[in-house]
């Protein structure tokens, strides 16, 4: 049974008071993949950042698991969705596994103290974007496109049942 995961109903998003783009439905189900695609400066980011609430939606409402997600919970919110958007990390005197294993935070508790599990978990998404070699090595000093790596693999290290990518293959080699 395909449940819906993540739906839109009459969404609009801007920014500001002003509404750009109107009454967007959209409806993802499990095992699903949809791609928002359209030249740049379409709307395409700022429909992204409104669905995961980086950016206050005009109207309409979205919604994860059958919750509007304006009801939920950041910690609620960031067990079921995780997001990689484009914009740059900041994140000085950091390892890569330290930045894969933000990844884990939402199942820690408030001290943010990684279990085993947790650290196995983040050794396992950094292996699956092919980073575990970059584990103890500053997050700052590595390229871009091992950057993007260590993010997909915390934003996989969440184990999500929506992820949100913007723009996931920016820096990487075609292959």
């Amino acid at each position: 049974m395909n449940e819906t995961r993540l739906n839109t109903r009459r969404l609009c998003v801007g920014y500001g008071r002003t509404t750009l783009i109107r009454d967007i439905q959209l409806e993802l189900r499990a095992g699903e993949i949809m791609t928002l695609i359209g030249p740049n400066g379409a709307g395409k980011s700022t429909i992204l950042k409104s669905i995961i609430r980086q950016l206050p939606i005009t109207g309409g409402a979205v919604y994860l698991d059958g919750r509007d997600m304006a009801e939920l919970s950041g910690q609620d919110r960031a067990r079921k969705l995780s997001v990689l958007m484009t914009a740059r990390v900041r994140s000085e005197l950091t390892t890569c596994f330290d930045v894969a294993a933000a990844g884990r935070y939402p199942y820690t508790g408030r001290l943010g103290i990684l279990s085993p599990e947790d650290r196995e978990k983040t050794a396992r998404s950094l292996e699956l974007v092919h980073a575990a070699d970059l584990a103890d090595r500053d997050f700052t000093q590595i390229s871009d496109g091992q950057r993007q790596r260590v993010l997909l693999a915390r934003a996989l290290n969440q184990e999500p049942e929506v992820l949100v990518l913007d723009e996931p293959t920016s820096f990487l080699d075609i292959r």
